[in-house]
């Protein structure tokens, strides 16, 4: 058994529990953050990546919409690299609710919501897509943000500053003294350790587990498992992000990312925090739901679908236990107050928008209980775009320095064109996958990181496989890089098959038209040039 001694674990590798591991790195509180699968594999990468402005909770859950748009601001100013500013619109349709607009309208004035009109002739030649039906339309700061890329920004800022984590370590059990939590003991899922961590406090910031890893010490944490599904557009359909003014319902929001549009949601309660399911009537329900917004929806290619898990909190005694009633603001639950046991904390509830403010909160309670006098700097510390960063020095070591230097001046400082300001150099700037523009050197840059252990690890961190192909064509170019890895043929086409079942399992329930005949021609090319089937997998 592994034994290690640090101040504080958090037990969760989404954007909260990866926010706290940051924050308590930046203060100086040395932490171990453990996850069970890969950073970013739960709620934090299945979501619409809307970067909220607030606007969706103005009526009826004014406290969310006022953390939403100050997050919304402090996270365009220190992700900037992560978020794409696309603004969005409310667009309220001939027939609803007058009073909702006119609530609407009061709530963003007093949630600090900035709201310009736009003309409904301007709107239709911004927006060719946008309904006809369209009665008025407001634009608010809504954005959207890429959320692997925020996690491992904050992960890798942590690491700067003394922060640890492990994935593939799957928490036990709480370890319990005299009526304190004084660690965990979990299990390396790669090598089958048993690992015991001795600490001053545990967090837990699971997520969807929640409510399992409180209960490891009989701890009750009442935990809505909300799933949402969302469909995949393999074209940006609008350029802005779409919501309808209306109380937040199914199918009320578009969302444009890259060369992609997100659509949904769904809200369905189930029992499993890892019930990512998706069925046909689930898409059929929402291409129905999209005519709303956009009357051709039928005539747009549907790429996947896939879903995720709202971690949503509410009080036993809470009157509303739907899923759209439940408030979308969080809590911090100090289990010494509510159970009787010190060292505990959980963080339940909230959003990605929000996931900086959570984890502020947190570390200010661990901080007390430490005696740490250390203020929050995660507000005014930007975030590093550590990728970029790093391609920039392997650029000044293949072109000299005063070559990579004059390079820099010519792209304004601006560290993100890095890979693409090199492309024309061979093998580095060469895309592997062209939907997603994953070059080469960001696949051998990755593959260079201790904490990937499978090609799906390698998706989550590049985005290779994710676009409108779905990896029909980019998963072969990358065998070379990927068999020395992996340690030879037959473990890299077993990861090709775990990988394409999983973007299988989205595809399957949206195989008409297009998009059927696509997966027919993806089909032939594994059967022939990698001489493999794609099965859904049982995941």
């Amino acid at each position: 058994m592994r034994e290690i001694d640090t101040q504080v674990v958090v037990i969760g590798g989404g954007a909260t529990g990866v926010g706290i591991l940051r924050d308590l790195s930046l203060r100086g509180i040395p932490a171990l953050l453990l996850e069970q699968g890969d950073l970013a594999h739960g709620t934090s990468s299945r979501f619409h990546g809307l970067l909220h402005s607030g606007g969706r909770y103005v009526v009826k859950d004014d406290k969310a919409a006022q953390e939403c748009i100050e997050e919304n601001r402090i996270l365009k100013r220190i992700a900037a690299h992560c978020i794409e500013d696309t603004s969005g619109w409310f667009v309220y349709l001939n027939g609803d609710d007058p009073n909702y607009l006119e609530l609407w309208i009061k709530g963003c004035a007093q949630a600090g919501i900035p709201v310009k009109e736009v003309p409904l002739e301007e709107a239709f030649r911004l927006e060719p897509l946008l309904t006809r039906k369209a009665a008025r339309v407001f634009e608010v700061p809504d954005a959207t943000v890429d959320g692997f890329k925020l996690l491992w920004a904050n992960v890798k800022s942590a690491e700067k500053y003394g922060g640890n984590y492990q994935t593939y370590c799957k928490v036990q059990s709480l370890w319990l003294e005299q009526g304190q939590v004084v660690g965990a003991y979990a299990e390396d899922l790669i090598t089958g350790e048993t690992i015991q961590v001795r600490s001053k406090i545990v967090v837990n910031a699971a997520g969807p587990w929640s409510s399992e890893i409180a209960a490891m010490s009989g701890f009750d944490v009442h935990i809505q498992k909300d799933k949402g599904a969302l469909l995949v557009f393999n074209q940006r359909m609008f350029k802005r992000v779409i919501n309808r003014l209306r109380t937040p319902g199914d199918g009320d929001i578009f969302v444009p990312h890259e060369t992609v549009t997100i659509f949904g949601t769904t809200s369905q309660t189930v029992d499993l925090p890892d019930d990512h399911q998706v069925n046909e009537q689930d898409v059929t329900d929402l291409i129905e739901i999209g005519h709303n917004l956009a009357e051709e929806i039928e005539q747009q290619r549907v790429v996947r679908a896939f879903a995720g898990i709202r971690p949503l909190y509410e009080s036993v005694d809470a009157s509303d236990h739907e899923g759209r009633g439940v408030s979308r603001n969080f809590s911090l639950i100090d289990h010494e107050k509510k159970d009787g046991v010190r060292g505990l904390v959980s963080i339940v509830g909230g959003k990605l928008t929000t996931y900086r403010l959570m984890a502020e909160k947190v570390t200010d309670w661990v901080a007390a209980k430490l005696g740490v006098q250390t203020v929050c700097r995660t507000a005014e510390e930007p975030l590093q775009n550590e990728l970029a960063t790093e391609v920039w020095d392997k650029a000044r070591q293949l072109l000299g320095v005063a070559a990579a230097d004059k390079m820099m001046e010519r792209l304004n400082e601006q560290a993100e064109s890095v890979v693409e300001a090199i492309a024309c150099q061979p093998l580095l700037g060469q895309y592997v996958c062209e939907c997603e523009m994953v070059t080469q050197a960001e696949v051998l840059h990755a593959l260079q990181d201790p904490s990937i252990h499978s090609l799906d690890d390698l998706r989550r961190q590049t985005r290779l496989g994710m676009g409108t192909c779905q990896g029909t064509y980019c998963t072969y170019r990358a065998t070379p890089m990927i068999q020395e890895r992996f340690g030879g043929w037959e473990r890299t086409v077993q990861e090709y098959q775990i990988l394409l079942s999983e973007r299988w399992r989205g595809i399957t329930p949206v195989l008409w038209g297009e998009q059927l005949r696509e997966s027919e021609l993806a089909r032939a090319l594994f059967l022939n040039v990698l001489n493999f089937k794609v099965e859904e997998s049982e995941g």
